[in-house]
C-alpha cells in the first residue's frame, strides 16, 4: 500500500480561547498536519501570538471559517456556534470535530442550554467520539462530538464496569475541577481572592455533564444507567478529578473488575491503569487519563484523573482527528506530564 505523504488540512475554529488554543498549538506541531485556518470571533483580524499568551502562531485570525480549504475542522466554539456553522463546514465537504456540546446529546439538549438546537436534522449522524469507548465507530463518521471533560473522566472511569454488567446501573460521581474549566471569560466568583483556599460545589441539581454520563454509560450497559453527579471548583488552574462509586453485583470481585479493565485498555496508549489513585498533576499537560480502582465494602470505588484542557478538549480532539484519518494515535500528543 502507498503511503501518502501530503499533510492533513486542517482549520480551527474558536483559537482564541483555552481548548481552542490549546487544540491550535498541538495542531502546529502535529507531523502530519497543516492548520490552513484559525477563527476567532473576538479577535477577527488580528495575529494569534498578539492574542494569545505565550502563542508563537503567526495566523491571522478571522471571523468565518472557509471549509473549502480544508479537509477537517476542529470546533471549540461556545455552545450553539459550532451547530450553527456546522451545516456549511460539511457541505464543503469537511470532517467536523465539535469540542463544545452541541452534537453530543440524542436529546434534551433545550432543557440543558436554555434553547432549541439549531441544526437538530445533524444529531442522528453525530459520532460520540471518546476513542477507548465509542459505541460507533469513529473512522468513517463526518461529524464527531467529543465528550466534555467530567464525561470523559467519568466514562473511562465506569465504562468497562458497565459494559460488563459488574455493576449495578446507577453511579454516585463526585468530581472536581481546575478553575480554567470556565474559560477565558469569567466571572467575579472566578477571581482569585474569591477562589483561593476555598472549595466549591456547583450546578448540583444538575450538571450539564450529567445527560452525557447516563446516555453514554445506558449504551455501554445496554439498559438505562443513573448517574448522580455533583462538580466542584478547586484553587488550581488545570486538572479534574472524578471519584465515582458503583455498586457490585453479587458475586463480583475486585480482582474480576481489574480483569475487565485491563482487558479494555491494555492496549491503549492514553489511559494507565494504576494500584492506587494518583494526583492530577500526574496528567498534566497530557492526554493520558489514570484509572484507579478500589473495593469499599458493597462498592467499587473507580477514580480518575486527567488534565481537563488536555485530555479533557485540545488533546483529545487530535487524539480522535488521528483515529478518523489513519493516523498514529500517539502523533503530536504528549504523554510526560508536566512536573511539578
Amino acid at each position: 500500500m502507498q503511503v501518502s505523504t501530503e499533510r492533513l488540512r486542517v482549520s480551527l475554529a474558536g483559537a482564541s480561547g483555552y481548548a481552542g488554543a490549546g487544540c491550535l498549538r498541538l495542531l502546529l506541531r502535529h507531523p502530519g498536519v497543516e492548520v490552513v485556518e484559525a477563527s476567532s470571533k473576538t479577535q477577527p483580524g488580528r495575529v494569534h501570538r498578539d492574542v494569545y499568551p505565550g502563542s508563537d502562531c503567526d495566523l491571522t485570525l478571522v471571523g468565518e471559517l472557509d471549509a473549502s480549504h480544508c479537509q477537517a475542522v476542529v470546533s471549540a466554539l461556545a455552545p450553539g456556534e459550532a451547530a450553527r456553522s456546522a451545516p456549511d463546514w460539511l457541505a464543503a465537504g469537511a470532517v467536523v470535530l465539535d469540542l463544545s456540546a452541541d452534537f453530543r446529546l440524542r436529546a434534551g439538549y433545550e432543557r440543558w442550554y436554555g434553547g432549541p438546537h439549531p441544526s437538530p436534522g445533524l444529531l442522528p449522524e453525530a459520532v460520540l467520539a471518546l476513542p477507548e469507548l465509542s459505541p460507533q465507530p469513529i473512522s468513517e463518521a463526518r461529524l464527531l462530538a467529543l465528550p466534555g471533560c467530567f464525561s470523559t473522566a467519568t466514562l473511562l472511569a465506569c465504562g468497562p464496569a458497565a459494559a460488563r454488567a459488574l455493576v449495578e446501573p446507577e453511579a454516585v460521581v463526585d468530581g472536581k475541577s481546575g478553575i480554567s474549566g470556565a474559560g477565558r471569560s469569567a466571572g467575579s466568583q472566578y477571581l482569585f481572592g474569591e477562589l483561593d483556599e476555598s472549595v466549591s460545589a456547583y450546578s448540583v441539581s444538575g450538571h450539564r455533564h450529567q445527560p452525557e454520563m447516563e446516555q453514554a454509560l445506558s449504551d455501554l450497559a445496554g439498559q438505562p444507567f443513573q448517574v448522580t453527579f455533583v462538580p466542584h471548583l478547586v484553587p488550581m488552574t488545570r486538572g479534574l478529578e472524578v471519584s465515582c462509586y458503583l455498586r457490585l453485583r453479587p458475586g463480583v470481585e475486585l480482582d474480576q473488575v481489574r480483569r475487565a479493565y485491563q482487558d479494555a485498555y491494555g492496549g491503549q496508549p492514553f489511559v494507565r491503569l494504576a494500584e492506587r489513585p494518583v494526583p492530577t498533576k500526574q496528567a498534566r499537560g497530557t492526554n493520558l487519563c489514570w484509572v484507579s480502582l478500589e473495593r469499599q465494602g458493597p462498592h467499587l470505588v473507580a477514580q480518575a484523573v486527567l488534565d481537563n484542557l488536555g485530555r479533557g478538549a485540545s488533546s483529545q480532539a487530535v487524539q480522535v482527528l488521528n483515529l478518523r484519518f489513519g493516523m498514529d494515535p500517539r502523533a503530536g500528543l504528549e504523554e510526560t506530564p508536566w512536573w511539578p
